[in-house]
């Protein structure tokens, strides 16, 4: 097989450099999170009896967005539950990163 090219892969798999395309991967997709929950911010449509002026509010408020059946308000709602958790998985993973 050294012949052909092929590196003898790492033993140990995600304890590799991590080059300059991963970091660009990472940071394109955390900015596509945040335009995608931007977007859906903006063109969801809020139940009339609860519109919501800033972020805490809008927690508050979406429980009744998956009410209209339409895409839209359901997407945020699932945006705006699963953000915290991502965070709180990056936290705990930074956190863990010495432990190993």
């Amino acid at each position: 097989m050294g012949s052909r090219g092929f590196r003898r892969s790492r033993t140990y798999y995600g304890l590799g450099d991590v080059r300059a395309s991963r970091y660009f991967a990472l940071y394109a997709a955390q900015i596509g999170w945040l335009a995608l929950g931007w977007y859906l911010y903006h063109h969801a449509l809020w139940p009339s009896a609860c519109t919501p002026a800033n972020l805490l509010a809008a927690y508050k408020c979406s429980l009744q967005l998956p009410e209209s059946g339409n895409w839209p308000e359901a997407a945020l709602f699932s945006w705006l539950w699963s953000t915290p958790m991502l965070l709180a998985l990056e936290i705990s993973r930074r956190m863990n990163k010495g432990v190993r």
